[in-house]
């Protein structure tokens, strides 16, 4: 095995850059492989085209007979551009995206082949569900599924494949996957928003719920990483001794960015421009070979494609320059793990930011309505919120580092805590006079200047206010966009809806002017939803605490995160919002939570072979050394070797005790997996698994660890982190 590690580091300093070839400007580039809005001017009848844009602007039924025009056009332009096959490209819940292709090719009766693509084929598809995650939905004898077009997402060519973003539903009708809910989310924001929005503006149709995500992750050289057991099977590595420099002299974030990496990069945003994907921002992140790539913000359900798309290129992009990208969220113990923040906010189809104040004290009103009341959302939900990004490698990175914690907070900084506080002085009722020019000109009026020094210290906020957007910075960097995206538009749509149906109220009942009416309620909201703002160190005790008397939920692990996803709240919630029923939340809960169990089943199964095959031989061939040694020192100097060979005696006893300990621990943490695997009910075998089998899993590597402390460089088996994390 020392070979191994060895020949991997020999061949990963011997690589070089790849050239990437850059012509013209990417603009020119953008959108070349997406059947977009100019595609469709130009293969699309009018008819054809006034059908698809209703369906992706108002959601209108399209036509059979038009989706078989489209399906014609499509098939055109990608045969055009070089597709041989075709693919509903649909988003399981596997929290990964899946795909079936076909060949335009076809047969004719008569022996005649042809290119064959018709409306049916574009609008829906039946690939088998029976091995994909369903949570219980239904049986393995009732295995269809359906694939169902998703026109508000446009079909794309990677590779050779035209791939059409659809929904994945059950035979019975149940969503199968994360785009359906989400979709139905956007629809109740969209509502809510609009309602809400048309106090404001009369003619507001339509608002879109923004997302602009930003993906972390590390880079490791391919042979690096394939001589590693546990990062291959668990994306993480389960143990390894921290390197003595990792980093703490800042010296990686912002800096240059290495040869190879950039010649990735380059290739990376070729490639996603020609698909569509915005991509704009690249830079090094804090950890050593830890890098960031962000777009352009988008329409929230297309954010969500292009970055499922982008973490695929990317494997196939970091392959082709010999490297291994890492999505998960904790895959070096010591150093910053990766996450995804979402920025998030709403759109109106007059272009205007609902988050973002504006020129006018109505246009702030507009910009508080709409601040306020998403932190009332959030305070209301927030362990619903936490449940969105829990997941096995996602408990290893809250909390650790700069990572928020797992108690959900608002950052808003101290210049927006002080509008509030003015607001919360409000008098019930009618505002006199003096109280609403008070207001209009000192508080409202001036809130664009406030927001102009509105810095974000707090970057261990879960949930933080940045001058026109929230970020939600606990997303993992694994995780599916859409889960947090469906709980948080969920959520918000609720809370609009129920402040519209307050406000009017007060308009119709108690004869309140409009601006009176929603000064009144967004008072008694800041007053609600006091105890979720925090504008301190989420590392704290201290906050630990504070958190605690504020009664704000402290869920550390994913079992416990997901337990509210069916209680009585929830599930009135997704009901009444009309994005899932009691059995696609139950069937989401259940597959979260076997998800859970195989993670960390896999990683104790990989634990049980890096000891016994790789660390305790490694170990006992050291120590045979070291007898040797000793045994050599006594045949010369007989009973006078003791003062030569006392620090060969103590590295003796001391890789004794750990390979003692080591092979205790993985011998009880074996049968504390036996014990929760005859567990039936996966809530209880996923909270064994979490405190009966995880624990030892810490106390193995601590001794391992310090094997790798104690024994010869040359012997040592498993490429070390600072092979892993400083060879560029």
């Amino acid at each position: 095995m020392p070979n191994t590690r060895f020949s991997a580091v020999k061949e990963s300093y011997g690589r070089n850059p790849i050239p990437i070839e850059e012509k013209g400007r990417r603009s020119d580039l953008f959108g070349i492989n997406v059947f977009n809005e100019r595609k469709m001017l130009q293969y699309l009848t009018k008819d054809a085209l006034d059908n698809v844009k209703g369906a992706i602007f108002s959601g209108k039924k399209i036509d059979r007979k038009i989706a078989d025009q489209v399906a014609e056009a499509i098939k055109g332009w990608a045969i055009s551009m070089g597709a041989t096959h075709y693919t509903h490209w649909f988003q399981p819940l596997t929290g990964a995206t899946a795909e079936k292709h076909d060949a335009f090719f076809d047969l004719l009766t008569d022996g005649t082949a042809l290119e064959k693509f018709g409306g049916g084929q574009l609008v829906q598809q039946e690939p088998d569900a029976s091995s994909f995650p369903s949570g219980g939905i239904r049986n393995t004898f009732e295995a269809r599924g359906y694939t169902a077009w998703d026109p508000t997402s446009p079909a794309f060519i990677y590779g050779t494949t035209l791939c059409i973003p659809t929904v994945f539903v059950s035979y019975t009708g149940e969503a199968l996957d994360n785009k359906a809910p989400l979709l139905r989310a956007l629809h109740a924001v969209d509502e809510a928003a609009t309602g809400v929005a048309r106090y404001f503006d009369k003619n507001v149709s339509k608002v879109n719920a923004t997302l602009g995500w930003e993906q972390e992750y590390f880079l490791i050289d391919k042979a690096l990483a394939h001589s590693r057991p546990d990062l291959i099977l668990t994306g993480r590595t389960l143990i390894g001794n921290a390197a003595a420099k990792g980093q703490q002299l800042d010296d990686h974030y912002f800096g240059v960015i290495p040869s190879r990496v950039l010649s990735f990069m380059s290739d990376l945003e070729k490639e996603c421009t020609k698909l569509g994907i915005p991509v704009k921002t690249r830079h090094n992140e804090v950890a050593p070979n830890q890098f960031e790539l962000a777009p352009v913000f988008e329409e929230a359900n297309l954010a969500v494609d292009h970055n499922l798309l982008l973490m695929d290129v990317m494997d196939k992009m970091a392959d082709k320059h010999h490297f291994k990208v890492l999505f998960h969220e904790k895959p070096f113990a010591g150093i910053n793990g990766s996450g995804k923040h979402n920025n998030w906010s709403l759109s109106t189809d007059k272009g205007v930011n609902l988050l973002s104040p504006g020129s006018t004290p109505m246009k702030n009103l507009q910009f508080l309505t709409f601040f306020i009341n998403t932190i009332k959302a959030v305070d209301t939900y927030e362990e619903l919120l936490r449940s969105s990004i829990a997941s096995a490698s996602n408990d290893h990175r809250l909390g650790a580092n700069e990572a928020p914690p797992a108690i959900f907070s608002i950052f808003i900084g101290s210049q927006l805590t002080s509008v509030l506080d003015e607001l919360e002085g409000v008098s019930q009722g009618k505002l006199s006079p003096e109280e609403k020019t008070e207001l209009k000109l000192n508080v409202v009026g001036k809130i664009p200047e406030i927001l102009l020094d509105n810095t974000d210290r707090n970057r261990t906020s879960p949930f933080a206010f940045t001058g026109n957007k929230f970020e939600m910075r606990g997303v993992g960097a694994k995780t599916n966009c859409a889960k947090p995206m469906t709980i948080l538009n969920t959520i918000v749509a609720k809370q609009l809806k129920d402040f519209k149906k307050e406000v009017d109220v007060l308009i119709d009942k108690k004869n309140l002017k409009k601006d009176e009416a929603i000064f009144n309620v967004l008072r008694e909201y800041i007053k609600a939803s006091k105890r979720i703002r925090f504008d301190g160190d989420g590392y704290s005790k201290d906050w630990e605490t504070e958190a605690k008397r504020r009664k704000l939920s402290h869920n550390r692990n994913t079992p416990d995160a997901l337990n509210v996803l069916t209680s009585k709240e929830s599930l009135a919630l997704f009901k009444s919002m009309k994005v899932m029923s009691e059995i696609e939340v139950s069937a989401r809960q259940e597959v979260e939570l076997e998800t859970y169990i195989m993670h960390v089943q896999i990683e104790g199964r990989v634990y049980n072979e890096l000891i016994y095959n790789h660390i305790i031989p490694t170990a006992v061939a050291y120590q045979n050394k070291l007898i040797a040694n000793v045994t050599g020192l006594k045949e010369i100097y007989g009973a006078a070797h003791k003062s030569f060979s006392e620090g060969q005696l103590t590295m003796i006893e001391e890789i004794a005790e750990h390979l003692v300990e080591i092979k205790k621990g993985t011998d009880a943490m074996t049968e504390a997996r036996k014990k929760a695997n005859a567990l039936m009910d996966n809530k209880k075998k996923a909270n064994a698994y979490c405190n009966n089998v995880k624990p030892y899993f810490n106390e193995i590597r601590k001794h391992c660890d310090k094997l790798e402390r104690l024994i010869e460089d040359q012997l040592w088996p498993l490429t070390k982190y600072r092979e892993l994390l400083f060879i560029k």
